[in-house]
C-alpha cells in the first residue's frame, strides 16, 4: 500500500465527519475512536464552530486545553433543546433506526447482557444521534431489535409530538458503507459504499432489505488536507486502523 492509498479506516473516518457537516455550534458527542476522530476532523475543516467536551466538565479546543466549563446542568440544557450531535454505537439497530445496547434475546430472560439502556432514549429523543458499527453484520443490522434503547423513526412517529420534536438520525456508518433515513417511510437507505465495497456485499451482511438510491455513490475521498490531519495530527499512531483494518 502507498502512502498516498487511503485505508479504509479513513473513509470510515472521514464519513463520519460528514455526519456533523453543517451543524453550526452544538456539541458534539462522539463515542468511540474513529467518531471521536470524525469530531476533530469536522472542527478543523469544514464545521469550526462544533463545540468538543473532554467528556466530563470542560469544553475543550482542537489541542485538548480547556477553553470552558460545561457543568452537568448546562450540559443537560443542551441536551434537551436538540443542541447536541451524539455519535453512539449499537449492538443491534433495525431498518426504521431503533437501536439496542440493552440485551440479546426476551428482556425477561435475556441469552446475553450488554450495556444497558443508559442514556440512549434521552439522546435520541433530545437531540440528533447517528450511528458507528465497526463490523457490519446480520448480528447488529437486524429486522427488529430485541430491545429499544435508542429510538427509531417509526418509534418516534408513534409516541407522537412530544418525541419527534428533536428527533432526527442523520446516518449510520459502518465499515462498509454510510446509510441514512431519507426515504418515505424512514426506512434505512445505502448512502454510499466504501471503496472496495459492493452492494451486494452490504445487502448480505444486512438483516433486512435496503433501500436503494438508484445508483449507489462511492464514500468520498478525503481531501489532502483531512488525510495529512488524520495521519499526522489526529491519529499519528494509527489507532484507526486497528479498529477497522484494510482488508
Amino acid at each position: 500500500m502507498s502512502a498516498t492509498t487511503t485505508t479504509r479506516a479513513e473513509y470510515c473516518v472521514i464519513a463520519c465527519a460528514d455526519a456533523w457537516r453543517d451543524n453550526g455550534e452544538v456539541l458534539a458527542s462522539p463515542m468511540g475512536l474513529i467518531p471521536s476522530i470524525g469530531a476533530r476532523l469536522a472542527k478543523h475543516t469544514f464545521s469550526p464552530d462544533l463545540l468538543l467536551t473532554d467528556g466530563e466538565a470542560m469544553i475543550v479546543g482542537l489541542d485538548g486545553s480547556a477553553e470552558g466549563w460545561l457543568p452537568y446542568r448546562q450540559h443537560l440544557t443542551m441536551v434537551t433543546g436538540g443542541r447536541r450531535h451524539v455519535m453512539m454505537g449499537a449492538s443491534q439497530l433495525d431498518r426504521f433506526g431503533n437501536q439496542n445496547i440493552s440485551c440479546i434475546g426476551d428482556w425477561q430472560r435475556p441469552a446475553r447482557q450488554l450495556l444497558g439502556v443508559r442514556g440512549a432514549p434521552v439522546n435520541t429523543l433530545n437531540n440528533p444521534v447517528s450511528y458507528w458499527v465497526p463490523k457490519h453484520s446480520k448480528r447488529v443490522f437486524v429486522e427488529k431489535v430485541d430491545m429499544i434503547s435508542g429510538v427509531g423513526y417509526d418509534s418516534a412517529a408513534a409516541a407522537g409530538p412530544s418525541a419527534t420534536r428533536y428527533h432526527r438520525i442523520p446516518r449510520v456508518v459502518s465499515d462498509l458503507g454510510v446509510f441514512d433515513f431519507e426515504t418515505a417511510d424512514r426506512a434505512m437507505r445505502l448512502a454510499s459504499v466504501h471503496p472496495g465495497v459492493t452492494v451486494e456485499e452490504i445487502q448480505e451482511a444486512t438483516g433486512f432489505p435496503l433501500a436503494l438510491p438508484g445508483e449507489v455513490p462511492r464514500t468520498r475521498e478525503p481531501t489532502a488536507i483531512e488525510l495529512r490531519l488524520i495521519r499526522t495530527v489526529l491519529d499519528p499512531e494509527g489507532r484507526r486502523n486497528g479498529e477497522v483494518p484494510t482488508p
